[in-house]
């Protein structure tokens, strides 16, 4: 029963975010480049498109939540050697269950190239 009152708050507030977030690449956009380039200047809805395709380009707003942020990371060449069988098929296992435990098909090798 408390917590009606965000239904009536958090529209708003994420109007302004997103307005303020706007208007700061508005400001930017046009104190930089047009004095650097000689771009033209461009108004509110146009850096509001500016905003939206850099999130389709470009992903999410959100830090850390970028591809491969989970994964773990390749293993160089030097390394791989250094390894015993049973920590080559431990970091096997690990990298297969991130990517949905896909095994080798059968005849090929399990040691990389």
């Amino acid at each position: 029963m408390r917590k009606k009152w965000i239904f009536f708050v958090a529209p708003p507030a994420f109007a302004i975010l997103i307005a303020i977030c706007v208007e700061v690449v508005m400001q930017l956009w046009n104190w930089l480049l047009p004095a650097l380039f000689g771009w033209h200047p461009i108004n509110f809805w146009q850096a509001l498109g500016l905003l939206v395709l850099c999130r389709i380009l470009f992903g999410s707003f959100r830090g850390g939540h970028g591809p491969g942020r989970n994964r773990p990371r390749r293993v160089s060449a030097e390394l791989w050697e250094q390894m015993t069988p049973e920590e080559r098929e431990k970091f096997r296992r690990g990298t297969h269950a991130g990517c949905g435990g896909f095994a080798a098909p059968a005849g090929e090798s399990k040691e990389p190239a």
